[in-house]
């Protein structure tokens, strides 16, 4: 904790927050906000470091209201892709340096938004029928790499689970369980590159109850906040450090 300046301790927290607001009130969708909001102050490594056991306990917290609701054929197909994206993730993350890392963090975060624009003007529209199971392996892939690096696997897991034509109670059950367990198969990888520290796990420590409280907040926004608006937020919030974090990459 001495290691870091009120600003990024506050950060920390609000990063937390966050998280917790997201996962708890408003389907998780943009919890991995979280990630780009540390990585502006902290190394890309770091902020994936810390987030990862706070994106864990909020998963604890949210998983019991969906328990056996999943479509488990579904999440069986993503999840060993996933697995497989993960491995990969892990591979070029001991080769690529920390710019690259800046960059695709950025990009997905710019991605993301770009993606819920495409999506709600209609330019994006879930498939007339189901995706085959190869597309359920390549989207698992995607997902699982994606996640690696930014915590934000979401999108390109539900292009395959909207094409399935699940039920709204289903699809987020399956949402919730399949990323619960890739990031516990993260903890695997994190561990051996010591993306994991004593250090970022004592700053877990301090910032759990924030992630707590952000989650019990969710719960209570999730009837009192118009979604709109804080997706709108949010989206702000991913495009202005989306940005930020691409150009001190290429800068």
């Amino acid at each position: 904790m001495v290691e870091h300046d009120i600003g990024t301790i506050a950060l920390g927290a609000l990063a937390a927050i966050f998280a917790g607001i997201s996962k708890g009130g408003f389907g998780s969708g943009a919890a991995f906000a979280s990630v780009s909001m540390l990585a502006l102050v902290l190394p890309p490594g770091q902020a994936l470091g810390i987030m990862l056991p706070l994106l864990m306990l909020i998963d604890a917290v949210t998983l019991r209201p969906y328990w056996r609701r999943w479509s488990w054929p579904d999440t069986r197909t993503l999840l060993l892709s996933g697995i497989l994206g993960t491995a990969l993730g892990a591979a070029l993350y001991t080769v690529a340096d920390a710019d690259l890392f800046r960059l695709l963090i950025g990009g997905i975060s710019l991605g993301f938004v770009g993606w819920q624009f495409g999506t709600r003007a209609g330019l994006i529209r879930a498939a007339d029928r189901p995706l085959p199971d190869w597309a359920g392996v390549l989207a698992g892939i995607a997902a699982g790499f994606t996640s690696f690096f930014s915590h934000a696997g979401g999108p390109v897991a539900a292009v395959f689970l909207l094409s399935q034509r699940l039920d709204k109670t289903t699809f987020q059950a399956t949402t919730v369980l399949l990323f619960a367990a890739l990031n516990v198969v993260k903890v695997v990888p994190y561990a051996y590159l010591d993306i994991f520290t004593a250090h970022t796990l004592m700053f877990d420590l301090f910032l759990a109850p924030f992630a707590i409280l952000g989650a019990w907040l969710g719960v209570k926004a999730h009837w009192l906040v118009c979604e709109r608006m804080f997706f709108a937020i949010t989206y702000v919030a991913l495009s202005l450090t989306g940005v930020k974090l691409i150009w001190d990459a290429l800068s």
